[in-house]
Order: structure tokens, then C-alpha cells, then sequence
């Protein structure tokens, strides 16, 4: 790969990670509990322990949180996955 490819291939990169931009919203439930959502989120999207607490404390007292931003073809997993675990998730 030439230099000019290579420096295409990244701005490409860049751009796909600024333009695409979208958020993983999870929305409240009244069905799992808070240890079940945070499992989920240390274990889906990667939370630290803190934070997939307070992201659980927003949904509950707010009704949704955004837990992950990042392009599309990043999120659909997740989305996917917390669904899975009968969630309830969409990309915004």
C-alpha cells in the first residue's frame, strides 16, 4: 500500500468515526432488576462497574440512557445482544 492509500484509508476512518456518529439507547423496563441490567452492560458494552450503574439510574429514573456512541456497524451488536437478553435497545 502506497503512502497516499494509506492516508486515504485513515481519513476514511476518521470521517466514518465522526460523520456516523449514533447511540446506543437502552430503554426502562419494569421487569429485570438493576443487578441484571448492569451484568449486562460490564458485560455487552464494557461499562466499568460504576458506570453501568449510573447509566441503570438514569433508565430507571428517566425512562432511557444512551450507553454507547459509535458508528452503526459498532452498535448493531450490542443493540443486538441486549435484545437478547430481552432488553429493550434501539440506535438513535
Amino acid at each position: 500500500m502506497t503512502q497516499k492509500e494509506t492516508k486515504k484509508k485513515v481519513i476514511k476512518k476518521i470521517d466514518e468515526d465522526f460523520v456516523d456518529n449514533k447511540f446506543l439507547i437502552l430503554h426502562n423496563d419494569d421487569v429485570h432488576s438493576f443487578d441484571y441490567v448492569i451484568d449486562a452492560l460490564i458485560e455487552i458494552c464494557k461499562h466499568e462497574y460504576e458506570q453501568a450503574a449510573q447509566c441503570t439510574l438514569i433508565i430507571h429514573n428517566k425512562g432511557k440512557c444512551d450507553v454507547k456512541k459509535g458508528g452503526f456497524k459498532k452498535l448493531k451488536p450490542l443493540k443486538d445482544a441486549l435484545i437478547e437478553r430481552e432488553l429493550n435497545a434501539t440506535i438513535d
